[in-house]
């Protein structure tokens, strides 16, 4: 299968919001229309219906270690790395930017690790693992993520050379993370951000 043709199933099934999807099956107001308005786990959870919230965490996550482990079984051999560093960004990507939902999507985390397990499961493990002690610590979804997003490339340098397609594949992720959370970077600086478990329900 051609890279382009890889890149493509990948973006589409980034662009799989299971947020709306999930909130739809269980009658809940489109995650999009309350909150923060990022069809996420963390919004969804606002419904106080964390059923929902944790179909919506485990679908956003398989999306992307799927796209990643199509990308590595049908990839030509002499292109693999990089069609497979390119799968892992075009999911994140469609989840950020949806076809299927008007380019209104989330921000990206769950899929970025779902992503990070297929490319390397030790790169998943330690970015999961210090996304957990930040939230653990500070309570602060958006500041786990971002600390995360961060340590995730650190990681990538530590197991992969500068020049690898993984090293590339997870800086980018990490920008586009980054960039996706700006209006929480502002909350965060102005002290009104919301903390993980304050936030009432919907």
């Amino acid at each position: 299968m051609t890279t382009a043709t890889l890149i493509l199933i990948s973006y589409l099934l980034g662009s799989i919001s299971f947020a709306i999807v999930t909130s739809r099956m269980f009658r809940l107001p489109d995650p999009r229309s309350y909150g923060s308005g990022n069809p996420g786990a963390t919004n969804v959870l606002r419904t106080g219906r964390k059923g929902a919230a944790v179909l919506t965490l485990i679908g956003d996550a398989a999306k992307g270690t799927l796209a990643v482990l199509i990308a590595w079984h049908f990839a030509e051999p002499d292109r693999l790395e990089w069609t497979v560093a390119a799968a892992a960004f075009a999911a994140v990507l469609g989840h950020v930017f949806p076809a299927f939902f008007r380019m209104q999507g989330g921000k990206g985390v769950s899929t970025a690790f779902g992503a990070l397990l297929g490319l390397n499961p030790w790169l998943a493990a330690g970015t999961l693992v210090t996304w957990i002690i930040i939230a653990a610590f500070f309570r602060f979804s958006s500041l786990a993520a971002l600390i995360s997003a961060v340590f995730a490339a650190f990681f990538a340098l530590i197991l992969y050379n500068p020049a690898h397609p993984f090293f590339f594949a997870v800086c980018a992720i990490a920008l586009l993370l980054i960039w996706r959370h700006r209006q929480n970077i502002r909350n965060l600086l102005a002290g009104t951000e919301s903390r993980l478990g304050r936030d009432k329900p919907v």
